[in-house]
């Protein structure tokens, strides 16, 4: 079965390629419709950010939220409308726009705020969050599951909601041991920091991503984790499965790929 995802815009089949059309002629080209770097230019643009701004006003107040958009704000007024910037916010609000995702997978829940931002474009999307839960991963508090739950409400998520709680090197090779069929149109890896554990994330998600379906990185400009760039462009910039596109020079950087084939 075709995903929601493979049948949005960057993955649309083209008409009399064959590619699900039922014309049976050849597909000469992947199924995809718009690149990477394209969507990309898209998300910087100031509208996008102005909508991250508002969503963060609907959610809990934390520190670190507070900071960042304090942050957006300053940059908007010293530099105008022409400021460039994204972050995890911004790249999940914007794919969750294009893709309309039926199925999202997000390793590193913790507070809830790309769960939300999902939720809030898709307001009938499966999401799987996985998780440990760690108290107060970061310097802030980290209340678990049900207070994120709390913060879905808050932006209205009406779909199904599943967390897996423990550590992601064993939930999700038990997770798709149990479900091996299952694909998702979006999914974020934004859990072990480590170089070798954020690699076995990737892997263990991407054979799982649908043809079509985005996945997402935090943190490749992070000062206290420099190895994330070298992981990402390692495992999916540099697979000609992945059209990829990243963002660095301001804030913690963030990557995102579309799967191709």
């Amino acid at each position: 079965m075709q995903s929601d995802a493979a049948k949005a815009n960057p993955s649309t089949a083209f008409p009399g390629t064959g590619a699900g059309d039922g014309a049976g002629g050849p597909s000469w080209y992947p199924p995809l419709l718009i690149s990477a770097d394209d969507l990309g230019a898209r998300f910087l643009e100031p509208a996008l950010r102005d909508e991250a701004l508002a969503l963060m006003e609907r959610i809990t107040p934390d520190p670190y939220t507070d900071y960042v958009s304090a942050f957006m704000r300053e940059g908007a007024r010293r530099f105008g409308p022409g400021w460039r910037y994204a972050d995890i916010i911004t790249v999940l609000l914007g794919l969750s726009d294009v893709l309309k995702p039926r199925s999202y997978l997000e390793i590193g829940v913790r507070r809830g705020r790309s769960l939300c931002a999902v939720a809030s474009r898709a307001p009938s999307c499966h999401l799987f969050g996985f998780d440990m839960w760690q108290a107060g991963y970061a310097g802030i508090e980290n209340p678990g599951p049900d207070f994120v739950r709390g913060e879905l409400e808050r932006v209205g998520h009406q779909g199904p909601l599943t967390f897996v709680n423990g550590d992601s090197h064993k939930t999700l090779p038990e997770f798709f041991a149990r479900n091996p069929e299952q694909r998702f149109d979006l999914i974020t890896v934004d859990g072990d920091h480590s170089a070798e554990g954020a690699r076995q994330d990737l892997l263990d998600v991407l054979p799982y991503l649908a043809v079509g379906g985005a996945v997402v990185f935090d943190d490749i400009d992070h000062p206290t984790h420099p190895e994330l760039l070298d992981v990402w462009n390692r495992t999916v910039a540099d697979n000609p499965c992945f059209s990829s596109w990243s963002f660095r020079g301001l804030g913690y950087g963030v990557s995102f790929a579309l799967r191709r084939f």
